[in-house]
């Protein structure tokens, strides 16, 4: 009797040879709908998080890169000027036709209150373009042909054909000007690219003092982080608690307040030198320059930033088994092999993640090396500032800014690539 009904009971859950759940639908559709209704669940949980990301960061970077070559405003302001520059031979002044068509452009701009922004994209170019721009748009309402020799007495720069060359050069809705500007190069008379002069070359030198200090902080950060994560974490629970909370103190207290706090004690006049001088180390008249300059800025941002090194070290070191060591020495190495051979290769995540922490955050620093780094002390960051908030050279400052993230990302490819060690942060 048992078994008859186990083997009705075994039909009962088969149809046409095929496994059906209770409810008489196929077995595998049933777990087929249950893992999609299981996305789909997984997929709600995370979707704020998803959303935050995308309106917070990806539109954010997207809309910079963008901007980068975005070229509107040529194009929208002088189309009449464009299409009779078509004929042109791009060498020497152009005809009346082109100043018939650029006076029209001129007052209809005028009306519409565009002339500002096409005098700043025109002035990025080339220097004294807002002034001779602004002037001629307001005056050429009172203007009759023929035009030409009226544009070429008003101002010199309606003189030189560079003029003209760049409105017909950055005449389309794309430009890569705001990049050839960001790698210190600029087109000469015939559109080439070509190096600027030295003296004019800035952008890739801040671009390589900013990489040089950022592995510099990260060698210090590291000299200094390891030995106190791995005090921390072979010190007893309560005394590892009392040194976690005095590496998270600064965490406590304002960015703004660390660094000025550090000028207080850099400067000539400040606490460092004062007290040299008190123990007769300097003389009076040769105290030491620490502010204003790379020195500055490299040891304040150490002392910012020596927490992200700690904290990845500090939670890798407290999962190394002591017992590890106490093998390797079991096995006839001294205490330095070791450490050297045992344990310091257990740590390497806990040095990636810290060292990845520290070196991207340096690169985007701001404020400590605006306050304390002087002219020499400067990073990318700072003329990447200076663009956004006093120059206005949106297109510049997101063609700094683009490098910048794709160097980056390259570093990290090529860490990835080379190292090969997981990232662990915590």
């Amino acid at each position: 009797m048992q078994q008859s009904a186990s083997a009705s009971s075994s039909d009962d859950h088969r149809r046409d040879g095929k496994l059906v759940t209770a409810d008489g639908r196929p077995l595998q559709a049933s777990l087929r709908s249950a893992e999609r209704r299981r996305k789909i669940i997984a997929f709600l949980f995370v979707s704020p998080l998803l959303a935050f990301l995308l309106i917070s960061f990806v539109i954010p970077i997207g809309q910079m890169m963008w901007r980068s070559v975005d070229n509107p405003t040529i194009i929208n302001t002088l189309p009449r000027t464009l299409e009779a520059m078509q004929e042109w031979d791009g060498q020497n002044i152009p005809d009346e036709p082109v100043f018939a068509a650029l006076a029209e452009d001129l007052r209809e701009a005028q009306q519409n209150r565009r002339v500002g922004p096409l005098a700043v994209r025109l002035n990025y170019e080339i220097s004294g373009a807002r002034g001779a721009l602004s002037r001629k748009a307001r005056s050429v309402a009172t203007m009759d042909a023929p035009y030409r020799e009226q544009f070429l007495e008003s101002d010199r720069l309606w003189q030189n054909p560079r003029l003209y060359q760049i409105i017909q050069r950055e005449g389309r809705p794309l430009t890569l000007s705001y990049y050839v500007a960001a790698t210190d190069r600029a087109y000469d008379a015939d559109g080439n690219i070509v190096r600027r002069p030295e003296q004019q070359r800035i952008y890739m030198t801040l671009f390589g003092r900013t990489f040089a200090m950022s592995a510099a902080i990260l060698v210090l950060t590291l000299l200094l982080g390891f030995p106190i994560a791995f005090w921390m974490a072979h010190l007893p629970m309560r005394y590892a608690n009392l040194l976690m909370i005095m590496v998270l103190l600064p965490f406590w207290t304002s960015l703004l307040v660390r660094t000025t706090s550090w000028i207080v004690l850099l400067q000539q006049q400040g606490v460092i030198n004062s007290s040299l001088v008190a123990l007769g180390i300097l003389d009076s008249g040769n105290r030491l320059s620490l502010m204003y300059n790379m020195t500055g800025t490299i040891i304040a941002m150490t002392h910012i930033l020596l927490p992200f090194m700690v904290l990845p070290l500090y939670s890798v070191m407290k999962t190394i088994p002591p017992s590890y060591m106490r093998a390797a020495r079991s096995l006839g190495a001294n205490n330095w092999t070791a450490f050297w051979r045992v344990y310091v290769p257990q740590t390497v995540p806990g040095i990636g993640a810290g060292g990845v922490l520290v070196f991207i955050i340096s690169i985007g620093y701001y404020i400590t090396p605006a306050l304390v780094g002087g002219q020499s002390g400067r990073m990318i960051s700072n003329m990447i500032a200076y663009h956004m908030q006093n120059s206005l050279n949106w297109g510049l400052a997101a063609a700094l800014g683009t490098m910048l993230l794709v160097s980056v990302l390259i570093l990290y490819w090529a860490y990835n690539k080379l190292v090969g060690a997981d990232i662990k942060l915590g």
